[in-house]
């Protein structure tokens, strides 16, 4: 990624900071583990097990390699938290082409299941594109704390006026998680704004796979209580 030129001046909200807590981020990982492990297996990967067993000894190592405070760029810890958004997102896309499928051949004939099935994989779905979102933005958490990229991935409010943001501020893993959720919900970007291409093209797929999941899934949802 591109630095500023020495001669432009250095953003107000370009500054190094203690870094953010690792435990957010371990507790939202822990739910959608939880939920693939409960999906039906008509909608789950195969071997959900063990893939959800790799997916805990994965978040298990980050957090013992980094437990507390993420405020430095560790290449081990950030290549297993690559890894294992790359494993979660395998595996939910796998259970949202199989509902897409389930859902096209009428498959699923319960309200009740549909309505877990779908609102479960929509979730995770959300919190996996928080991820990529997190660890990619300005070369991750830790370099963001090092302050080592100035040129930003993502424009938050915070960003564009300094009295906008308080003192010291920075993102953190929930400004993700809630700019992944609009996205998916509003199928376009709300407050944050792309900037990169990769950005773009991420957010573009994010509400395009969601867009298809929804609609199908309230098209359904309609057939069956009718």
């Amino acid at each position: 990624m591109s630095e500023l030129s020495p001669s432009r001046q250095v953003p107000f909200w370009h500054h190094t900071h203690s870094g953010e807590q690792r435990w957010p981020v371990t507790t939202v990982v822990l739910v959608v583990i939880l939920l693939q492990v409960t999906l039906p297996s008509s909608l789950n990967i195969k071997f959900p097990l063990a893939i959800c067993g790799v997916e805990l000894v994965l978040l298990v190592l980050i957090t013992a390699m980094n437990p507390k405070r993420i405020s430095e760029h560790l290449p081990a810890p950030r290549t297993l938290g690559l890894v294992l958004a790359a494993l979660m997102t395998v595996s939910n896309l796998v259970s949202t082409g199989r509902l897409i499928s389930a859902l096209m051949h009428g498959g699923v004939t319960d309200a009740n299941s549909l309505v877990f099935s779908g609102g479960s994989i929509w979730f995770s779905n959300v919190v996996v594109f928080a991820l990529w979102y997190w660890e990619f933005d300005r070369g991750g958490p830790g370099a963001r704390a090092q302050a080592r990229h100035q040129v930003p991935d993502f424009m938050f409010p915070q960003m564009s006026d300094p009295d906008l943001a308080a003192p010291h501020w920075a993102t953190k893993f929930f400004d993700y998680l809630y700019m992944s959720f609009t996205n998916a919900s509003a199928f376009s970007p709300t407050d944050v704004l792309p900037l990169t291409r990769w950005a773009k093209a991420l957010m573009l797929v994010q509400s395009v796979t969601s867009l298809i999941v929804v609609a199908l899934v309230v098209a359904r949802g309609v057939n069956i209580l009718h």
